[in-house]
């Protein structure tokens, strides 16, 4: 759970893949999200999309609450098995990651940097969770900003089947210092 200042409460519960769907597909399938790359998914390829994450032994979904009404989606997965599969080394404790901010016509200043703080704060709540692994679009400038925002580095570029996407990382301490936390 996260406070940040004047955004209010932001919490994360586990994604229900069916309750869950035609909200998620209202996200996904929003202009915003065009680097999600669902745009022209129906509901029922959204439904079954994170039915198969919630199926999936190394890939979870959450929804996030901004004072207890969904907010943002969070997936964490392991990079060993999804998504960066031999496309770079992962060491132990390596956990990956994706966000998406809901659409919204009333934005509040600050609420994505709160989002992806708290998603990193979530993955951090776990001590086996070492570093943060991302893999955004190159061209998703605004990620990349609030990536580095929060204590990622690039690595490289890497061709992923879908896309050309920026191998970011982002240590325990790399996210304390980046908050003014003493490591």
């Amino acid at each position: 759970m996260s406070a940040a200042t004047g955004i209010g409460t932001l919490t994360v519960r586990p994604l229900d893949p069916l309750k869950d769907a035609e909200l998620l597909h209202s996200w996904v399938t929003h202009p915003k999200a065009a680097y999600w790359m669902m745009q022209d998914a129906k509901l029922e390829d959204v439904e079954r999309e994170y039915m198969r994450i919630a199926a999936h032994e190394y890939h979870d979904a959450f929804i996030g609450l901004h004072e207890g009404r969904p907010a943002f989606l969070m997936e964490k997965y392991d990079p060993r098995y999804v998504e960066l599969v031999g496309l770079y080394d992962p060491e132990p404790g390596d956990v990956g990651m994706h966000f998406l901010v809901a659409p919204t016509d009333r934005p509040i200043h600050g609420f994505t940097r709160a989002v992806i703080t708290t998603v990193m704060e979530e993955l951090f709540a776990d001590p086996r969770t070492r570093r943060v692994v991302v893999e955004p679009d190159v061209a998703n400038k605004a990620v990349h900003a609030l990536n580095e925002a929060v204590g990622f580095v690039a690595e490289r570029e890497i061709d992923k089947p879908e896309k050309r996407a920026l191998l970011s990382f982002c240590t325990r301490a790399q996210f304390l210092a980046a908050r003014g936390v003493a490591v």
